[in-house]
């Protein structure tokens, strides 16, 4: 029974690993089920016993790249000051998506299966985000006012790196003309802006607490 099961662990294995290289040979529009049982050399029905369907054996690659993410996220969060930096976090995201292109563009370039269907792959998602979030909700406060704020801040943040990771990654930066120190500075230079877009912003009011009935002297 043993070696019964292994076997099959090790075939959906195979499954994920050769439609990441279908993935990345001929992009997402290729990938199908037939596609991954030809470049294994089984069955075309044997990838069936692990995933229901084409979108089910992406939503697992796409859910698995979440994951990833999330754990380098965690990893590089810096929370440690009062006012909730994120250095080390956005170094960490814009690193992961310049070092593994393809996990970050499956994440955030790729339509997503029916999510319903697949609430692991929602989970990790937003496990991602609420790193980020979380870290504008311990700088601001838990009041409702609070929490919209820091959700405001947070998708600010999120878009701001996520532009630059996709520029970065766009064939037009090689043709532009840049003086030759905007790159190195370019990272640092964002997160200033970023820092300073956020401190320019007017705090939200926190609730007062219940008022203190002042004794009657007698």
């Amino acid at each position: 029974m043993a070696t019964g099961r292994k076997k099959s662990f090790d075939l959906k294995e195979a499954c994920v690993r050769a439609a990441r290289e279908v993935i990345a040979e001929q992009g997402i529009e290729a990938l199908s089920m037939r596609d991954v049982a030809r470049k294994l050399g089984i069955s075309h029905q044997a990838p069936y016993r692990h995933f229901e369907s084409r979108d089910h054996l992406l939503a697992e690659i796409m859910r698995r790249c979440f994951v990833d993410f999330a754990e380098h996220l965690d990893r590089g969060k810096s929370l440690d000051g009062p006012d909730g930096r994120q250095d080390d976090m956005g170094s960490a995201y814009l690193a992961y998506a310049e070092q593994k292109p393809l996990e970050y563009r499956l994440m955030f370039g790729t339509p997503w299966p029916e999510p319903a269907q697949h609430p692991e792959l929602v989970k990790y998602a937003v496990h991602a985000f609420d790193i980020l979030r979380n870290s504008q909700r311990a700088r601001h406060g838990d009041g409702a006012a609070q929490r919209a704020r820091a959700d405001l801040d947070a998708l600010f943040i999120w878009s701001t790196l996520h532009g630059m990771a996709t520029i970065r990654q766009a064939n037009v930066m090689q043709h532009l003309v840049l003086a030759p120190e905007v790159m190195p500075r370019l990272e640092a230079d964002l997160r200033h802006k970023i820092d300073a877009a956020l401190e320019a912003l007017p705090k939200p009011a926190r609730k007062p607490g219940p008022a203190r009935r002042k004794s009657v002297k007698r």
